[in-house]
C-alpha cells in the first residue's frame, strides 16, 4: 500500500477513535487519499460522510454538525483556493467556540513555491483563528501521526486546557494518490482507544465580589452557561442563549424604559450582541458590571470596558420589590406588545417570529439567521423551554446559514426548522444542493422574503434623510423567484401567509422552504409604534 493511502487511512482511523462520527468532504485530486479513506469508513459504518461541491458550504455544514452535536467534525478539501474558502466557517467556529477540524490536502513541500498548479502556502493559512495548526510530513512514523490527530482534536474540543474552536491539519500527499496494492494501515491501540487519551481540563473560579442583596440583572448572550434557569433575579436572555427559556420575554423592550427597572449591578453571561439597549446599560457608569467566567475558557465580553470582575455567580437574594417590579412590567409590556402585533399592519418579521416560535412542535430545533430573524425572535416571541435554539453569533454573518441549519438538523433527533431572511438564503444557495446519495435532513426553512435587506431600515442609514441612496446600496432589492430557485435545486417550496403558517410547519420529511412574504417599507415606522405602545403601558405601571 502506498504511503499516501496508508497515511490517509491512519488519520481517518484515529479521528474515529477520538469520537468523530460525521465528516464532510469536497471533491478534489490532491485529497483523493482522504476521499477514499473517508468513503471506506462510511461504508463500514464507522462514520457518516457528507459530500459537497462547494467548500464554503461544506465548512458551514461541518460547523452546524459540530454546533449541535458538540463533537469535533472534520471538513476535508483539496489544495489551493479550496482551503481558503473555509475561512468564513473557521472564523465563526473560532469566535463561537465550535470544534471544527480542517483537513487540507497539500502538495509535497518541495513543490511549494515552484509555480506548480493549484498550490499556495497552506501552512498557517488561518493564522491565529485556529487553536492549533499542524503541518504534517509525508507518511511519517505511524505513532507520531496518530498523536498529531489526538493533539488536534484535544485543541479543538478544549480538552487540552484552552477554549474550544477550529484546528487545522495540513496533509501533504505525494503520488500515487489512489489505492494500489491491498493492505491495512498500521493498527492503532487494540482496545479501539485513541493513541493518546486527553483528560479534559477542569476549570474552577471563585465567586464574584458583588452584593447579593442589591437589585441585580443578568444579561445572557450567546454561549451563556446552562445553569441560569432558576435565578431569583430577572434575566434578559438572547434566543441562542441557554438561559432564554428563563428570560424575561419583553426584556429588550424594558431596558432603559423606566428608572424603576434600572439595576444597581449587572452580571454578563456569554456574549450579548443583539440589542443596543444592552450595550447602553453596560456602558452606564452608575451601574456595576461583572461577568461570569466562561466554563469553556472563552474570553469574556466587555465592549464598554466596564467589567469590574470575572468569576462565578454566588447565591443572590435581592429584595422582593425588585423582582416584583420586573414581573409586573413584563406582564404589562407583553400584553401591550401582543395587542400591537395582532394588527396586520405591524412589522411582518416580528409577527412571523411570534407565530413561528409558538407553533413549533415540542422538541423542535430552530436555527435563527443573523440580521433581523434572531432579533425578531428576541423582540416578539415568548421563550419556550422545550425548543433548542441555535444561531451563528460568533461573528454574526449571514453567510453559510442554510448549510449550518442543514448540519444542525442532521445532528438533531427531532423536527428541525430555520428562520432566515431572503438575502441569507441567496447568500448560501449552494447549501440547497445535495447529491442523490447524501444524507438528507428533515428540515423546514422558513424564509421571510421582503425583497432585500430589511435590517438597514432600522439603522442610521435608514433615516429618511438618506432615502436617495438607501434602496440601492443598503436595501439591495432583488427579483429572485424563490420557488424557481427551489425547483432548480430539488427543494420543496411552500408559499404561506401567517394565518396558515401552523399548517405549513407540520413536521414533514425532507428539505423544504416555506416562503412568507412581507413589506419592509414601513419597518422603521412599525418598530417605532411598538416602542411607543410599550412605553405607554409602562408609564401607567410606574
Amino acid at each position: 500500500m502506498n504511503p499516501s493511502t496508508t497515511h490517509a487511512r491512519l488519520v481517518v482511523d484515529e479521528l474515529v477513535r477520538c469520537g468523530v462520527t460525521d465528516a464532510v468532504l469536497c471533491p478534489g485530486s490532491r485529497n483523493a487519499p482522504l476521499s477514499f479513506a473517508l468513503h471506506a469508513a462510511d461504508a463500514a459504518g464507522r462514520l457518516r460522510l457528507h459530500v459537497r461541491i462547494d467548500e464554503r458550504t461544506a465548512g458551514f455544514l461541518a460547523l452546524g454538525l459540530a454546533l449541535r452535536s458538540g463533537r469535533p467534525v472534520p471538513v476535508c478539501t483539496t489544495s489551493g483556493t479550496a482551503v481558503a474558502n473555509l475561512h468564513p466557517a473557521v472564523l465563526e467556529a473560532s469566535y463561537a467556540g465550535v470544534p471544527l477540524l480542517v483537513l487540507s490536502s497539500d502538495r509535497p513541500p518541495d513543490v511549494i513555491g515552484t509555480g506548480a498548479s493549484q498550490t499556495i502556502e497552506q501552512a498557517g493559512l488561518f493564522g491565529g483563528t485556529v487553536r492549533l495548526a499542524v503541518n504534517a510530513g509525508i507518511g511519517g512514523d505511524p505513532a507520531r501521526s496518530r498523536s498529531f490527530v489526538d493533539r488536534l482534536v484535544a485543541a479543538a474540543t478544549g480538552a487540552s486546557g484552552g477554549p474550544p474552536g477550529p484546528a487545522h491539519l495540513n496533509l501533504p500527499f505525494a503520488e500515487p494518490l489512489v489505492p494500489d496494492e491491498p493492505g491495512e494501515a498500521p493498527a492503532g491501540r487494540p482496545d479501539g482507544e485513541p493513541r493518546t487519551r486527553v483528560v479534559p481540563a477542569a476549570r474552577q473560579v471563585g465567586p464574584l465580589p458583588l452584593d447579593p442583596a442589591a437589585p441585580t440583572l443578568v444579561i445572557a448572550g450567546h454561549g451563556a452557561p446552562e445553569d441560569l434557569l432558576d435565578l431569583p433575579v430577572p434575566v434578559v436572555a438572547e434566543p441562542a442563549s441557554a438561559a432564554w427559556p428563563a428570560g424575561v420575554r419583553t426584556g429588550p423592550w424594558l431596558l432603559g424604559a423606566s428608572p424603576a427597572l434600572r439595576p444597581a449591578q449587572v452580571v454578563v453571561a456569554g456574549r450579548p450582541t443583539l440589542h443596543r439597549s444592552v450595550q447602553r446599560l453596560l456602558a452606564d457608569p452608575d451601574v456595576t458590571v461583572h461577568a461570569l467566567a466562561d466554563p469553556r475558557g472563552m474570553p469574556w465580553t466587555d465592549v464598554a470596558g466596564s467589567v469590574r470582575a470575572i468569576g462565578s455567580l454566588p447565591r443572590l437574594h435581592p429584595g422582593r420589590s425588585w423582582t416584583d417590579r420586573w414581573r409586573a412590567a413584563d406582564a404589562a409590556a407583553a400584553e401591550a406588545l401582543d395587542k400591537a402585533l395582532d394588527d396586520p399592519a405591524a412589522p411582518g418579521g416580528l409577527r412571523l417570529a411570534r407565530e413561528l416560535v409558538a407553533a413549533l412542535p415540542s422538541g423542535a430545533q430552530l436555527v435563527l439567521g443573523s440580521s433581523n430573524p434572531v432579533r425578531d425572535v428576541a423582540l416578539a416571541a415568548a421563550p419556550r423551554p422545550d425548543l433548542t435554539v441555535l444561531a451563528n453569533r460568533g461573528v454574526a454573518g449571514i453567510d453559510g446559514t442554510v448549510s449550518t441549519a442543514i448540519g444542525a438538523a442532521l445532528a438533531h433527533e427531532g423536527p428541525a426548522y430555520a428562520l432566515i431572511g431572503d438575502l441569507t438564503l441567496l447568500h448560501d444557495t449552494t447549501g440547497l444542493v445535495l447529491g442523490p446519495d447524501e444524507p438528507r435532513p428533515d428540515l423546514t426553512i422558513v424564509v421571510l422574503n421582503d425583497g432585500g435587506g430589511g435590517i438597514f431600515g432600522l439603522l442610521e442609514q435608514g433615516d429618511p434623510a438618506h432615502a436617495a441612496a438607501f434602496e440601492r446600496v443598503f436595501g439591495t432589492p432583488h427579483d429572485v423567484d424563490l420557488a424557481a430557485l427551489c425547483a432548480a435545486t430539488g427543494t420543496g417550496h411552500v408559499p404561506a401567509d401567517l394565518p396558515d403558517l401552523a399548517g405549513a410547519l407540520v413536521p414533514a420529511p425532507g428539505l423544504r422552504v416555506v416562503e412568507v412574504r412581507a413589506d419592509r417599507r414601513e419597518l422603521r415606522e412599525g418598530h417605532a409604534k411598538l416602542r411607543a405602545a410599550v412605553d405607554a403601558v409602562l408609564a401607567e405601571v410606574f
